[in-house]
């Protein structure tokens, strides 16, 4: 659930009177449930018409509550269901009607319920070629280019991991940008380099004989790649000279 800040000094005296939010506001907020979000982010969800702030006389962006509950909602049917913007519109526009609909279950909440469901505990999740490519919105031709390059790679045979849905969200957001898969060889090496470095950390615990030290590892892993993901984004941002909201 998303809270909402009631106003501030970070807010501007106009937006604290009206209850309206600067989008770097929205940005905070949004970031307590998702922290990759970014502004380029929620201004590409308004170029596909799935949000709609006001505008100051000067064309200032400014978000209300419900806006900002609205963005929440987008963001979790992309994490959690995987649904392409198509579909995620198409939901919105119902409801907004009225109308209930019934939305698919695909990726890491389909294959937790059905791995709870056989054996008590989730499963690792999972998610089918089709799958991926409608929840992605892209073609065979663009998925197996994309391969080609190492940037998504199958589990087995006509199965990928269900991160490889977000992996090709913010391929083709890059994509926008001019940046090509081709560009994106040596962002794909460091991070399996970094990869690597976790990995020779964690290995001799995942190899103990105590389960209670295989599941340290685990943990071990997420907060090391939490850590490495941080390291990576500030190293970018020192390079570039830029500071993110």
């Amino acid at each position: 659930m998303l809270h909402t800040p009631s106003g501030g000094a970070g807010h501007g005296t106009a937006a604290a009177e009206t209850g309206l939010m600067s989008i770097g506001t929205v940005l905070n907020v949004l970031r307590e449930e998702f922290p990759e979000v970014t502004i380029s982010k929620i201004r590409f969800l308004e170029s596909e018409g799935l949000i709609e702030p006001q505008r100051t006389p000067s064309g200032y962006r400014k978000f209300s509550a419900a806006d900002v509950e609205r963005l929440g909602h987008v963001l979790r049917m992309q994490r959690d269901l995987y649904l392409p913007l198509k579909v995620i519109r198409e939901h919105l526009e119902a409801l907004e009607r009225g109308e209930t609909v019934q939305l698919p279950v695909v990726g890491r909440q389909r294959d937790a319920d059905a791995g709870e469901a056989a054996s008590g505990a989730p499963t690792a999740a999972r998610i089918g070629r089709d799958q991926l490519l409608a929840a992605a919105g892209i073609g065979e031709r663009e998925l197996a280019e994309w391969e080609s390059y190492g940037l998504l790679t199958q589990v087995e045979d006509g199965v990928y991991d269900a991160e490889a849905v977000t992996v090709a969200g913010l391929v083709t957001e890059l994509g926008r940008f001019g940046i090509e898969p081709r560009h994106l060889r040596a962002m794909k090496a460091a991070a399996d380099r970094e990869a690597g470095l976790v990995e020779q950390v964690v290995a001799p615990l995942r190899r103990h004989r105590n389960p209670q030290t295989r599941a340290h590892a685990e943990a071990r892993a997420k907060e090391l790649a939490g850590l490495t993901v941080k390291l990576h984004a500030a190293l970018v941002q020192t390079a570039l000279g830029v500071r993110l909201p």
